[in-house]
């Protein structure tokens, strides 16, 4: 039965299915009843997240004194400004409502206490002595932390976690025993916040939602699913040079890719190419030349090879790494060159559709050798040969002429490629062992042969076709489960298996029918929130660090600790915190937490303006490169247990040939990305002055200190600004020459107001103005108007002329009154405050770990979680194992005035 169908009867036929607290009271359930199939798959995603009108009672305060103490205080230093006729800010506290049970209202005294707390408000410290900012700071602290702690006793701490599109897959890949899965684009994108895809709040469910997740989840189950009675016959293809190329040239012409022998180039025709081909005749000698990267247009792909079916493909090549001359000779390189492969389809340059890079790097080398991967095809997809960070043609349309591309200028030494000798394809690569694990994760060790009806291309062989759906569906629950399912749940599932096959449907398809109902259930789904009063506490805890720091389901040593009750111990969960961070699935932690802190997802957003920056004309290679090197540093820091302050300032940076020449430090060999310490005096080191970062706070065209200086104050210090006004219009920097960006920001702060909170972040953008768009030094700026001309040929060929304007400006003035002439002085003033970066970084962790930001009532164990690592110098990794052990991570089981971490009662 399709899917279509069965969300149609689940309608009509009232088949239900329970929720993932399905074993709890009636009155622990937010859905508060079980619901039919699918309405039960989605209404169930949508109930799950707790309504504030889930309070009963409300906390109106502890005691009516605070409120009376506190709109006395109010009344004698804000009301002036925060009333009826006022309301500054859009915030008037003569008429707030003390209603703290209210989620919207408690946020808006959060708020004010947080003014309050910074100096901030009233504008006139003397407005307020100490002593009553202390009373009133005190009395608003207690009834907030009293209002917010109530509500998590009853409530939660937050509502129920959907898993993410990423998360889905990963548990999907982990489940079904298919590594390489690839559904992720077939769910919707997840919503952001708080600089995080994980945020319960924002991951909500919709009808339309759940169906892409029966999508997905029966496309999955049936790629797992053998694909004939015996593996697949495979082809191997042993090519020669001359059968490696489509064409017997490429745009660029003889520069950009030609034949050679004996290390001179063959002027072979197209012509030549094809009787060769057809007469199946090649010189083993001959070698194929390639001197360009593989950016548009281009087909660089072998001329015989498509996938005949999707899978896993052995490559094995030899190539070596040459220069080209002038008179079109092969030399060997000075260095390595970096390349992989990219899947697409077949066509012209124009239309390639999906191109990704598939398989691993390889730096080809001199002297050259035999280099082997495994890549991963679609059905019907080839390959192309992606050599990286090599020139592009640049297209030339001359009038009443013909379009044609020409290569750049040949460089001192010559243009460097890759010659390759022969490439060998073998696959689809099939497991040894028949029918594969996948498949036997579904339907166990029963036989199979050729399915004679329904979709699938097997089915199984039954000897008691109920009594093994029955005994399959148990055993595969069981294997895919995160935590217990009741008997009275896998009945349901029974059920539909039952009617499955009572209607002729086959037996797989019959268990494939329940498989995908499992998998979009509410118990599959979300993440549920520990909760102290929850038998089921444990297995939520091996969930949330599974899923924190590998971004899938709990493997077999984590869900023996939670069946065991020993996952709560502090040595225990710090075993485990420090066997997931050094596991493979950490790669998943890290690309995921620095896509969304860093934004690093937005890597690609901007492209460099080639007016202003010929040099990065096509430059993919770097932009690759600045994202490794990154993700490389944030692993480094949690693995070594690293400082926090190196998140500002450190004496080494990861790079590879390509960063190494781009931050001007000494040549290093090679595409991988390693441990390189910097030179004495340095200004690079930490995140803020990394390539990566740099490049997502500019805009491909100009820097912005306010911009930039906002992100970092942000990001890194936690120290958000407020957003803009609407009607105030942004700053762009004028790249004609004639003002510099001091110029215009001091009359854009002209209104006290803009000045004084332009002033919190301003300055720490200008210690950045020393980096242009993509990172690299530099000492003035450039324009298209103004300055010293300079005029030269790109990367890709083209003609170039931009001016050289005013010298860069990197001095300023923190608001608190400290001054810094360069980034290098700037990094040290903020080092001073580790307290602060730590604070930040626990933060994030917490939203990112939990899916809730840091509440009021939380802000005394963030603080305990300070003080723990303070002796050691607010460490990383000690840091992400105080998250863990905190009752945030845990789930509160007392009461808020005595939380404990490692035995020490928090303040």
């Amino acid at each position: 039965m399709g899917l279509r169908v069965i969300l149609n009867r689940s309608r009509s036929e009232g088949i239900s299915i329970l929720h993932p607290f399905h074993d709890h009271p009636a009155n622990d359930c937010p859905a508060g009843r079980h619901g039919q199939f699918v309405v039960c798959l989605s209404l169930l995603c949508l109930s799950f997240i707790y309504s504030p009108k889930a309070l009963a009672q409300g906390v109106e305060s502890s005691a009516s004194n605070p409120e009376h103490t506190i709109r006395q205080l109010l009344q004698k230093t804000c009301f002036d400004c925060h009333n009826d006729d006022l309301a500054e800010g859009r915030l008037n506290l003569e008429q707030l409502s003390w209603k703290l049970d209210n989620q919207r209202l408690r946020q808006r005294w959060i708020q004010a206490y947080d003014r309050i707390a910074a100096g901030e408000m009233p504008p006139d410290r003397s407005d307020l002595t100490q002593a009553d900012r202390e009373i009133l700071l005190k009395a608003l602290s207690q009834s907030l932390q009293t209002a917010d702690a109530a509500e998590i006793a009853l409530q939660g701490r937050g509502p129920l976690r959907r898993l993410t599109r990423d998360e889905y897959e990963q548990n999907l890949r982990d489940v079904l025993l298919l590594p390489h899965l690839d559904i992720r684009d077939l769910l919707p994108q997840d919503r952001e916040q708080h600089r995080c895809n994980k945020v319960s709040e924002v991951l909500d469910m919709s009808r339309i939602q759940l169906d892409a997740y029966l999508d997905a989840a029966d496309q999955a189950l049936r790629q797992a699913v053998a694909s004939g009675i015996q593996p697949r016959k495979q082809e191997h293809h042993r090519l020669p040079a001359t059968r490696m190329f489509l064409t017997a040239g490429t745009f660029g012409g003889r520069e950009a890719m030609f034949y050679a022998k004996d290390s001179q180039m063959v002027p072979l025709s197209g012509g030549d190419l094809a009787r060769m081909r057809k007469e199946n005749k090649h010189d083993p000698e001959m070698e194929l030349a390639i001197f360009r990267s593989a950016s548009w247009p281009y087909y660089g792909y072998p001329d015989v090879f498509k996938a005949r079916e999707p899978g896993a493909y052995q490559v094995r090549f030899s190539a070596r790494a040459v220069r080209q001359l002038r008179d079109f000779s092969l030399r060997p390189a000075w260095n390595s060159i970096a390349m992989n492969f990219r899947a697409r389809k077949r066509s012209g340059a124009d239309v390639s559709g999906d191109v990704r890079a598939t398989g691993e790097t390889f730096d080809i080398q001199p002297q050259g050798g035999i280099y082997e991967t495994t890549i991963h095809l679609k059905q019907n997809e080839t390959f192309e040969y992606s050599l990286l960070g090599l020139p592009v043609p640049r297209a030339i349309n001359p009038p009443n002429a013909p379009l044609y591309y020409d290569f750049p200028p040949m460089p001192d030494g010559g243009h460097p490629g890759v010659a390759f000798q022969w490439l060998e394809i073998t696959g689809p690569l099939d497991s040894a062992s028949w029918p594969p694990a996948s498949h036997q994760r579904l339907f166990g060790t029963l036989p199979i042969r050729v399915a004679e009806k329904g979709t699938l291309p097997v089915e199984v062989i039954p000897t008691q076709p109920e009594q093994d759906a029955k005994q399959l569906l148990r055993r595969f629950i069981r294997l895919v489960e995160r935590e217990p399912t009741s008997d009275a749940v896998i009945k349901i599932y029974d059920q539909l298996v039952t009617d499955e096959l009572q209607a002729g449907t086959p037996l797989a398809e019959a268990l494939l029918t329940s498989y995908t109902a499992f998998l979009c259930s509410g118990q599959f789904l979300y993440l549920p929130e520990p909760r102290a009063d929850s038998p089921r506490r444990q297995y939520a805890v091996a969930s949330r660090l599974s899923h924190f720091l590998g971004n899938t389901r709990p493997d077999a040593e984590l869900n023996q600790l939670a069946e065991q009750g020993r996952l709560l111990d502090g040595q225990v969960l710090d075993q485990q915190t420090h066997r997931l961070l050094s596991a493979d699935s950490a790669e998943n932690f890290v690309t995921n937490l620095t896509d969304h802190w860093l934004s690093l997802k937005d890597i690609r957003r901007d492209e460099p303006d080639s007016r202003l920056y010929p040099e990065y004309r096509f430059d993919d290679y770097l932009i690759e490169s600045m994202a490794s090197e990154t993700r490389a540093f944030v692993k480094a820091m949690f693995e070594d247990n690293l400082p926090v302050t190196v998140l500002v300032d450190a004496d080494f940076v990861f790079v590879n040939d390509r960063l190494a020449r781009h931050y001007g430090l000494e040549p290093v060999s090679g595409s991988r990305v390693r441990k390189v310490a910097l030179p004495e005096n340095s200004l690079y080191g930490g995140l803020l002055t990394q390539a990566a970062i740099l490049k997502v706070t500019a805009n491909g065209t100009t820097t912005s200190p306010v911009i930039r200086g906002a992100w970092i104050m942000e990001r890194i210090m936690g120290d958000p600004p407020p957003p803009p006004p609407p009607t105030v219009p942004a700053v762009e920097p004028d790249i004609r020459g004639a003002t510099t960006i001091r110029e215009q920001l001091a009359r854009h702060t002209k209104d006290p107001a803009c000045a004084a909170c332009h002033a919190r972040f301003d300055p720490v953008g200008f210690a950045l103005e020393d980096f242009d768009i993509m990172g690299a030094f530099r000492t003035r700026y450039r324009s298209l108007a103004k300055g010293e001309k300079v005029t030269g040929i790109d990367r890709a060929g083209h003609d170039f002329t931009y001016y050289v304007a005013g010298p860069t400006d990197s001095e300023g003035r923190l608001q608190d009154g400290r001054t810094f002439k360069n980034i290098r002085e700037l990094k040290q003033l903020l080092v001073a405050e580790p307290r602060q970066l730590a604070r930040n970084l626990v933060e994030q962790l917490i939203v990112y770990a939990t899916g809730t930001p840091v509440r009021f009532s939380d802000r005394p164990v963030v603080e305990a979680i300070l003080n723990e690592c303070r002796s050691n110098g607010y460490r990383a990794r000690d840091l992400l194992e105080a998250v863990v052990r905190s009752p945030i991570f845990l789930g509160r089981d007392q009461p808020q005035n005595t939380l404990t971490i490692r035995g020490k009662k928090l303040p």
